[in-house]
């Protein structure tokens, strides 16, 4: 049984312990959704992306994306980590992927990487019911990006970076996650934000690549132009690069590979 090769990527990173990690694997064809969510489970990581080859005109490589509780619809972090991956494997660019989002292309330019995502701008909505409680602060705007993410502006960068919220009572907040932001008050980036989704086993998410198609359209609205430089202050943080286009934004960063082996004859059995 040829070996099953599993990589740790961090994305959104110069160097290696920075960032946000991903695991990555490349399989000939997609196992058992059990078996993904097992070993997503296994890495603990915010995402493990599984990756195959297509014999499709309009993709070149399926991409799924699984946290440690279940599979989600869009990860920035590991199709960044992914590509990176496919890229080290010599594969040309641009790769199409084909995702529950659409397909997603990423390109390369020297050691930067460029992502092609669907924009998903913030609806202003009301403060959902115990959101200023389990953060411990209270918003000046809220909206929700998509169908599933909140967005939160706080008064400022200090209070973004300050932030303890109460993980427990934010999982019974109506979210897939909770985006906080605000903008800069100094340093080579226009805004701050931190992530957290604790109802998908996430409690903070270092960097979220897809929080940034809601982040993106938010900020390029308030500051009056398009191309923006995010940062992710969570501990390991993390600088995402950003074009607004329309409905799709551009998202670009580095990635570090930092672990790359392969799983055990036991784990790789447990596929079949």
């Amino acid at each position: 049984m040829t070996p099953t090769r599993i990589r740790t990527v961090d994305a959104f990173a110069d160097n290696a312990f920075a960032g946000n990690p991903a695991g990555v694997v490349v399989l000939s064809s997609y196992p058992a959704d059990a078996w993904m969510q097992a070993l997503a489970m296994e890495m603990n990581l915010s995402e493990t992306a599984f990756v195959v080859p297509l014999d499709d005109p309009d993709a070149d490589f399926g991409l799924r994306w699984f946290t440690p509780v279940s599979e989600v619809d869009l990860c920035g972090h590991a199709t960044l980590g992914a590509a990176h991956c496919l890229f080290s494997d010599r594969v040309d660019g641009p790769i199409r992927f084909s995702t529950r989002s659409g397909v997603l292309t990423v390109d390369q330019a020297g050691d930067t990487l460029t992502m092609d995502f669907p924009a998903r701008p913030a609806v202003p909505t009301d403060l959902p019911a115990g959101l200023a409680d389990a953060l411990g602060v209270e918003p000046v705007w809220t909206g929700r990006g998509g169908t599933r993410d909140l967005l939160c502006e706080l008064a400022d960068e200090a209070a973004v970076r300050g932030l303890m919220p109460d993980t427990t009572t934010l999982a019974r907040v109506d979210a897939r996650g909770v985006i906080v932001t605000a903008a800069a008050t100094g340093g080579d980036y226009d805004f701050v934000s931190r992530f957290f989704a604790p109802r998908e086993g996430i409690a903070e998410d270092p960097v979220t690549g897809s929080a940034h198609t809601v982040l993106g359209p938010y900020w390029a609205e308030r500051l009056g132009r398009t191309v923006l430089t995010g940062f992710q202050a969570s501990p390991r943080g993390g600088r995402i690069g950003i074009e607004v286009l329309g409905d799709r934004v551009i998202l670009s960063g580095r990635a570090v590979l930092v672990i790359d082996g392969v799983l055990s004859g036991e784990a790789t059995r447990a596929m079949a």
